[in-house]
């Protein structure tokens, strides 16, 4: 077996993630500075609109104003979730606190069906009531800034959450889109108040709530398959292809990849030659590594395990084949010519 000692990779130096803070702060501070300037903005208008809805009784603004209410409660679980990513992984939270902002969008969602169930028992009460809905320019007025303002608060928030690859921010900004249609509902809710249709009003404010239910169910379900270690398969697709086209690399065998709040980590095994020295062939590993790191967007970072390469039956994994039922994700790398 060839003994040589192989000479490491050079790597640029602060190009990489160190030690276990997989997390760059100043990714985080974009996201506490994106979640500080929305909930000024929504808070505002909420005041103003529940302002208006004292004065005027509009089912559809009460709705509208609770919706905005509850974006800036999400944005609180969300505040903490990013402060919390800063600490660093201990012997008890050995993958850090990442985590959190993926808890933090369940939350985010919770809250959202919560204001539906609200907004929807108001309108009900409303209907039943037959409470006049007045001041119907000022309620018009209210629900137009409501769509204004939310709509410049979600463009804000999505964009800041896809440069970072925040699922739980963006979700946060189709949110605030979201209530920038319901505003819109509010208002044509209010005019046809206004046009002689006094049961127009509370039926906007049941098709609002109908429609932040949606809202929950769309924005749910990227959460949720972030909870579950979800990726997309073009993700898997170009890991195999950039480990597989690496000097020394026979085969890729295994990749496994999850979100771990706006951090991708990757766990992969590659093929190398037996033959190879103990030092070749974690220069390969590290190779990989490198390749992975500057071609796969927002990786935090990637454990690559080496395996002798084999042909038929598999000879080097006999002792835990018991313990190990075959659970690896399908590889469509080629084997390499060794």
């Amino acid at each position: 077996m060839n003994s040589t000692m192989v000479e490491a990779p050079s790597v640029e130096a602060g190009s990489h993630p160190a030690g276990h803070r997989w997390t760059d702060p100043a990714t985080l501070d974009s996201g506490i500075r994106a979640l500080v300037i929305s909930s000024v903005g929504l808070l505002a208008t909420c005041i103003i609109q529940l302002g208006v809805v004292w004065v005027g009784q509009s089912a559809a603004l009460l709705a509208d104003a609770l919706h905005n209410l509850v974006d800036v409660f999400t944005s609180i679980p969300l505040w903490i979730a990013f402060v919390l990513s800063r600490r660093l992984a201990t012997r008890r939270f050995t993958y850090g606190y990442a985590r959190a902002e993926d808890v933090a969008g369940v939350t985010i969602i919770l809250f959202i069906v919560a204001s539906a169930i609200l907004a929807g028992y108001a309108a009900l009460y409303k209907w039943s009531s037959g409470a006049p809905t007045t001041h119907l320019g000022l309620g018009m007025g209210a629900a137009l800034a409501g769509a204004i303002g939310n709509e410049l608060v979600a463009v804000y928030k999505i964009r800041v959450g896809k440069a970072i690859g925040s699922v739980a921010l963006v979700a946060d900004g189709q949110h605030s889109r979201a209530d920038a249609l319901t505003s819109v509902g509010a208002f044509f809710g209010i005019l046809g108040v206004f046009w002689g249709f006094p049961w127009a009003d509370p039926l906007m404010g049941l098709l609002i709530s109908v429609a932040i239910l949606y809202i929950a169910w769309e924005a749910g379900r990227e959460v949720l398959a972030r909870i579950m270690d979800a990726i997309e398969p073009e993700t898997v697709n170009q890991i195999e292809q950039i480990t597989g086209a690496v000097a020394g690399v026979h085969r890729v065998d295994e990749v496994r990849a999850r979100w771990i709040g706006h951090q991708v980590m990757i766990e992969l095994s590659i093929e190398v030659s037996p033959r190879l020295t103990v030092a070749k062939g974690h220069q390969i590993a590290e190779t990989v590594r490198h390749e992975l790191f500057h071609h796969i967007p927002r990786l935090g970072d990637a454990l690559v395990h080496v395996n002798p390469a084999w042909e038929g039956m598999d000879p080097y994994h006999a002792l835990t084949a018991d313990h190990t039922p075959d659970s690896r994700t399908p590889s469509t790398a080629k084997r390499n010519t060794p």
